[in-house]
């Protein structure tokens, strides 16, 4: 039996399956689904619930895969499109989610943001958490109850008006990259939270790509959604590299592999002291790469 390549809900677009083995399947999610808590049923637009009907009453999509379970493994706001990935299984649904808290899944965006920023390349560390003084937001949070945050950025082309922006983060935090790109002076076109709303845009920002080291076969995987779409929607010309993805498609390399690199660098000999230290592994501060250790010591350790 033909799968189809799509998931068909009632009263919508067909949603794109842009990535499927035994034990997930990622989706091009379209903008304005949301995945909220199966409490807040009074929305027609909860993506997870209108799966799983959708799977109980036996549509094509699901029937040609013989499929009876399919959970979301992570989120994205409402108004994010992107890859979105599901797990098959209760098993898988654990291994895939244990990736994400311990940070093996390379995760990356694309942002748009007005003007151009002054730095190609930064890194903001902001802690974060809720803001109690305003629901659904968040702040950066610098008391001991604000969670440790890390995004990585870099600025990939501007047109007249706009620049895009590549962002990575390494943590999971709500609206991080939201936040820290506003924190950062630059907030995300049509931010109605932490920027500014102008008719005609929507959200600039998509999630293009999910990679990580298949726990079951071992392989690397990467998940590319398609992004021509997005980068036309805020005047960004198809150049060759932005057209082919190049980008974006750099090689995964497993976590393991990296780390086995870092230990055979030569050390390096601090003239001052005349005593060999480790090399600093991405330039980043002492204090950043003693929580960096302790976090890789932790996932070492399979917390």
């Amino acid at each position: 039996m033909a799968k189809p390549k799509f998931i068909e809900l009632p009263g919508c677009e067909p949603i794109s399956i842009i990535f499927e083995d035994r034990s997930v399947m990622a989706i091009d999610k379209p903008r304005g689904w949301m995945l909220v808590p199966d409490s807040w049923r009074k929305t027609n637009w909860n993506l997870q619930t209108a799966i799983d009907s959708s799977i109980r009453a036996d549509d094509f999509w699901a029937r040609s895969r013989n499929l009876r379970y399919l959970r979301h493994v992570h989120r994205l706001d409402a108004d994010t499109s992107g890859v979105m990935l599901f797990a098959k299984s209760e098993g898988a649904m654990r291994a895939m989610g244990e990736m994400f808290e311990s940070r093996r899944m390379e995760k990356t965006y694309l942002a748009v943001v007005e003007g151009v920023p002054k730095q190609k390349e930064w890194t903001c560390e902001l802690p974060l958490g809720p803001d109690l003084k305003s629901f659904g937001r968040m702040r950066v949070d610098t008391s001991e109850e604000g969670k440790e945050s890390e995004t990585h950025f870099r600025a990939l082309t501007s047109n007249e008006r706009f620049t895009l922006i590549e962002a990575s983060p390494l943590t999971g935090r709500t609206h991080q990259i939201r936040v820290h790109l506003s924190q950062s002076g630059y907030p995300i076109m049509c931010d109605e939270l932490y920027g500014r709303v102008e008719k005609g845009f929507r959200l600039g920002l998509r999630a293009v790509r999910l990679a990580y080291r298949d726990t079951f076969t071992r392989r690397p995987v990467s998940i590319i959604a398609p992004t021509e779409s997005f980068l036309k929607e805020f005047g960004f010309k198809p150049t060759p590299e932005l057209a082919n993805e190049k980008w974006v498609r750099r090689p995964f390399v497993p976590k393991e592999k990296t780390e086995a690199a870092q230990q055979q660098r030569p050390a390096k000999i601090d003239p001052a002291r005349g005593d060999a230290r480790p090399r600093r592994k991405s330039g980043r501060s002492d204090a950043v790469e003693a929580r960096m250790e302790i976090r890789r010591g932790a996932v070492g350790k399979g917390n």
